[in-house]
């Protein structure tokens, strides 16, 4: 089972998308059982925009109040998530949209976020604390590919933004997953960014977890949530470019990327 975050470029450009779509119909065919976790965060930007909401990002994730929350489920649900199941079946997958709330796949519960050097409130933003795996593994089981929607209820129905980065790396733990790919707009990981030099193509766990105060604040959540996928078992991590086309084929194949094992 192959777990792969699905963001940045490879979301808004159309050729991407339809690259994207063909390849995971192909992981399907190939046996290689894909699920697939989005996020969404230039269209929740756009709809934020569109209804004058503001939109702030503190320590690498959107601060969420209750109205940003229900945007960021709509957004995700009514036009993200469906537009990628279409995608896929178009090209010959067998995609099947799936909620953070439905089956009650995902549990959260807020969560701070490290600003500064200080825990800081960002309101309406959780860790998934919970995992029911069942819905993935009966849709894998039937043929299916899962698309996942980064968002999730706590345990009072209270929705919640999830960081699709956090989301995915969750659940490839939980579903023992054996490589959890993450697409981005950079080549990988660089310990310097924006050095281009410092880029490394393969890190330890130990040797990653010392540079995460170091990084951007656009890689953190990345490298936070290969770290727990890693302690949760999955056998390894592959950050790659998302505006590659088939990227994902050559990440398994270890040909680019960044791998964190």
């Amino acid at each position: 089972m192959i777990v792969i975050k699905y963001g940045g470029n490879a979301m808004t450009d159309i050729a991407l998308k339809k690259s994207f779509a063909s390849e995971i119909a192909a992981l399907n065919a190939e046996g290689l059982a894909p699920v697939v976790v989005h996020g969404g965060g230039p269209q929740i930007s756009a709809m934020l925009k569109k209804l004058s909401l503001e939109g702030e990002f503190r320590g690498g994730y959107r601060v969420t109040t209750a109205e940003v929350a229900q945007v960021v489920r709509t957004v995700l649900a009514g036009e993200v998530r469906s537009e990628i199941v279409a995608l896929v079946n178009s090209s010959g997958g067998r995609a099947v949209g799936v909620g953070g709330d439905d089956g009650s796949l995902f549990v959260a519960a807020k969560r701070k976020v490290l600003v500064d050097g200080v825990q800081t409130d960002i309101g309406l933003v959780g860790d998934v604390v919970k995992v029911n795996g069942t819905i993935i593994h009966s849709l894998l089981a039937a043929g299916f590919t899962p698309v996942v929607s980064s968002y999730a209820s706590d345990s009072d129905g209270q929705v919640l933004n999830v960081n699709a980065d956090t989301a995915a790396g969750t659940l490839a733990g939980a579903l023992s997953a054996t490589t959890l790919v993450m697409l981005t707009d950079v080549p990988g990981l660089y310990t310097q960014w924006p050095d281009e030099t410092s880029f490394v193509a393969a890190i330890s766990v130990d040797d990653a977890r010392e540079l995460l105060p170091s990084l951007s604040e656009g890689m953190v959540p990345k490298i936070e949530a290969a770290l727990n996928a890693l302690e949760a078992g999955v056998k390894e991590v592959r950050i790659v470019d998302g505006r590659i086309p088939g990227i994902i084929h050559l990440a398994l194949s270890g040909a680019a990327g960044t791998v964190i094992s």
